[in-house]
């Protein structure tokens, strides 16, 4: 089981208090000459600034020796751990598509798209075919897959037909158009996702096949991807689910680059058959109702929008790992938690345990109505 690094204790290496330092100075100062420092005096000044300077000292001190724990390393630092196990920050990824090109009416002979023609929906951001399509004799289109020039999620979220304007014109063609919603678009690996792939890093060196090891190359095949799902449905067989950022479900692209991570020779054990599924989406629906006390009558307004915020909170917390059980008692405590609310009673969710490979999605089509005022 994979340590928790929240669960560790605090750590310091050395006392940061200035005012300890200054103190400690002051005390030492006066015992060796025999005089006072009052405020003000010019050599009290001196010595505050030296406890200023020792401070800063210290913290560095400190600030150093947490950068060589995994639990509190960040940026460069702990990029640096990471490369003792050979593992290294995962760098943006590309949003890709499928791009239809069509002509006005048919004609009687081939149009060749060539790889890497250019479409965009503003001008700016640009795509570009992977392969090459051609539009047949007689036919109207085309489909050509296609990738985001520019990495990063702002390439994702894209609905179909928004790609629309010509970059690289194509002789013959009369338009362009997506016929898919752009996904897989990922910014660069943040801090926390880095060093639970280095907590998991020595389990790739097993031989053995042990969940941990799925776990780690499959996190590792892209950053979009937030957590995974291992198990074993019957000897000899390995079933993964990965889950992405935002708590959404992966594309069929992102499941065949992680097959394609996990199923390298030198990382899957011979006699294991590897799986990579969607994970099994489980729909709630959130609905109740919620009193305010009688004397938060006047704030009803802003009770009610941070009830509205609350549930889509909580939401998005139920959908972020997968696994996660269905907790009714989760969106009673955030909503019990803003000021004025005297009572919350939910028809939905009721509380349902889920299996490591299904993911909760709710939805606030009734959310919770504000049933008034409430004696305390």
């Amino acid at each position: 089981m994979t340590l928790v690094l929240e669960n560790l204790p605090p750590v310091s290496f050395c006392p940061t208090e200035t005012a300890a330092v200054e103190a400690a100075l002051i005390a030492d100062f006066e015992a060796i000459t025999g005089r006072s420092l009052y405020p003000g005096d010019p050599q009290r000044l001196f010595v505050e600034a030296v406890a200023y300077l020792i401070g800063q000292q210290r913290f560095l001190i400190d600030y150093a020796g947490k950068m060589n724990l995994i639990s509190h390393a960040e940026g460069a630092y702990l990029d640096h751990l990471a490369a003792l196990l050979n593992t290294s920050r995962l760098g943006g990824q590309a949003a890709t598509t499928t791009l239809r090109y069509s002509l006005a009416r048919p004609l009687d002979f081939d149009v060749v798209i060539p790889a890497g023609s250019r479409a965009s929906h503003d001008g700016a951001l640009l795509w570009a075919t992977t392969a090459e399509a051609t539009i047949a004799a007689g036919a109207l289109d085309a489909d050509a897959p296609a990738q985001c020039q520019t990495a990063g999620a702002q390439g994702s979220g894209l609905a179909p037909g928004q790609i629309n304007r010509f970059f690289d014109r194509v002789t013959y063609v009369s338009s362009v158009a997506n016929t898919t919603t752009t996904m897989g678009g990922g910014d660069g690996e943040g801090d926390a996702r880095l060093r639970a792939r280095v907590q998991l890093a020595p389990e790739r060196l097993s031989a053995c096949g042990p969940a941990g090891a799925y776990r780690y190359w499959a996190l590792s095949a892209s950053p979009l991807i937030a957590d995974v799902a291992v198990w074993s449905p019957a000897p000899g067989q390995v079933n993964l689910a990965p889950w992405c950022a935002g708590g959404v479900a992966p594309s069929a692209e992102l499941l065949a680059l992680v097959h394609a991570a996990v199923s390298d020779q030198a990382r899957r054990p011979l006699t294991d058959l590897v799986q990579v599924l969607a994970p099994e989406v489980v729909e709630f629906q959130v609905a109740g109702r919620y009193w305010l006390r009688a004397s938060h009558g006047a704030r009803a307004g802003q009770v009610q929008a941070a009830v509205a915020t609350a549930v889509v909170d909580y939401l998005a917390w139920q959908r972020a790992k997968l696994g996660r059980d269905i907790s009714p008692d989760e969106l009673i405590n955030r909503v019990r938690a803003i000021g004025g609310v005297q009572r919350v009673e939910l028809a939905a969710p009721v509380y349902r345990a889920l299996d490591p490979w299904q993911a909760a999605l709710g939805r606030a089509d009734g959310g919770l109505a504000y049933g008034g005022l409430a004696d305390e």
